[in-house]
């Protein structure tokens, strides 16, 4: 099931000043998401222990993995961050 998303006048907004180069470039990005053959890529971060199992307590209890949560969290990062 997709969701659908909505937007809000402020944010359609300050879509509309958005220069066609960085239009093209959200497209490219977004394309380059959504590529099936898009391989994964191992990398180290450190994260306070604290935070990390914080983090992690709350996807078990939404049942979430807590991976798949981080990857959709820098989607939507993407996604609502107007590029400069």
């Amino acid at each position: 099931m997709k969701t659908i998303q909505y937007f809000s006048d402020e944010y359609l907004a300050q879509c509309s000043k958005a220069t066609p180069k960085q239009v093209l470039t959200f497209l490219e990005n977004y394309r380059l998401m959504q590529s099936p053959s898009d391989k994964s890529k191992l990398i180290s971060i450190k994260i306070p222990e604290s935070l990390l199992a914080a983090f992690r307590q709350q996807c078990d209890l939404n049942s979430i993995k807590y991976q798949t949560q981080i990857k959709e969290l820098m989607v939507d990062w993407l996604n609502h961050k107007p590029s400069k």
